[in-house]
């Protein structure tokens, strides 16, 4: 079993910048794909990034570049740095794992862990 810890999550100003950090535990050997998720209220849950087991990431196309997820030294650690936030980037961002999913997936359904979600709120 894996268990995921979201934080960092904090209220900012438009174009400020926030690090959000996720601490998988478990039996993380076993995870493929990872990946940051995030839900407004009143919408869907939409994904962020997903990350391979080769460290190769895919972002949502509203991104545009403003962020960027990388591995911490410390094993199970993932991180995601966001810049120039934007009002409509407000939501409860979520850490996402699976341990059968080869390659990046935007799927929620395709995660088995899941976080408990860390609030970003941007005014």
């Amino acid at each position: 079993h894996v268990q995921l810890v979201e934080s960092g999550g904090d209220s900012v100003q438009d174009g400020g910048s926030l690090k959000l950090t996720c601490a998988a535990s478990g039996y993380t050997d076993t995870l493929s794909c990872m990946g940051w998720f995030r839900q407004a209220p009143g919408k869907e849950r939409e994904a962020v990034v997903s990350i391979d087991r080769d460290e190769k990431p895919a972002y949502a196309n509203f991104v545009q570049g403003r962020f960027a997820v990388s591995r911490g030294s410390a094993k199970g650690i993932l991180y995601l740095q966001m810049n120039n936030l934007e009002l409509e980037d407000t939501a409860m961002y979520y850490c996402a794992a699976s341990d059968d999913l080869w390659g990046v997936s935007f799927s929620p359904t395709q995660y088995q862990y899941w976080g408990q979600g860390t609030q970003v709120t941007v005014s």
